[in-house]
């Protein structure tokens, strides 16, 4: 199982490496123009490599990756709803600069971890590394999560317009689900989401950077 874990967040660090580096590249190539068509340029590989995050939630179940699910489960439903349902779903939003915003806080955060859990699964273990990996995510995560919230409120307009989503059943049922009150209630859960993660993540690097455990790894 370890090979193919070292095969997953390989694949994953090769698909959010190549997203980061062109970024970056096209970003000090042509300036702010590169900021609109951010998502018509990366966002296929983008959609690919978080819906392969999916298979994360099976390895906990099976339990071949040490995680807690439901933590897990928070992050990677948030990214799926921003990316496929806001963003993918409305072409008007996809030129926005806070896509770019929120792919890069993404992606270096996702750069960072997966070069952690490969190292790791294949037994090599360096402090500095692991500091970042359970550090970096204090000022990047609430960030991401303004951006997150931004998103929506950029699609508000949209949705409102279009009526993507909105349904409204017909008779004897006469029932009307308006989609931007989901969104306006998605966007109070995604801080109620954030505070569960935001414990988890300390939690979770209080373990990892715990003297005993480093004197374990050195080991």
């Amino acid at each position: 199982m370890n090979i193919y874990l070292f095969i997953y967040y390989l694949i994953q660090f090769c698909g959010h490496s190549w997203i980061f580096t062109n970024m970056i590249i096209r970003f000090l190539s042509f300036g702010k123009d590169s900021l609109a068509d951010t998502f018509y340029s990366i966002g296929l590989v983008m959609r690919l490599c978080q819906s392969l995050t999916i298979l994360e939630l099976l390895h906990i179940l099976v339990g071949i990756e040490e995680n807690r699910f439901l933590p897990r489960f928070l992050q990677i439903t948030e990214r799926i709803i921003i990316l496929f349902v806001v963003i993918t779903s409305q072409e008007e939003v996809q030129g926005k600069y806070i896509v770019c915003v929120l792919f890069f806080l993404w992606n270096l955060l996702d750069v960072v971890r997966y070069t952690y859990c490969m190292l790791s699964v294949s037994g090599t273990y360096y402090e500095a590394l692991t500091w970042l990996n359970y550090t970096l995510w204090i000022p990047v995560y609430p960030l991401s999560i303004l951006a997150k919230a931004f998103a929506i409120y950029e699609s508000l307009p949209y949705f409102e317009s279009f009526g993507t989503y909105s349904i409204k059943l017909p008779f004897p049922v006469a029932l009307s689900i308006y989609f931007p009150y989901i969104l306006k209630m998605y966007l109070a859960m995604l801080f109620v989401g954030m505070y569960f993660i935001t414990r988890y993540r300390c939690s979770e690097r209080k373990a990892h950077l715990g003297a005993s455990y480093i004197k374990e790894k050195r080991s």
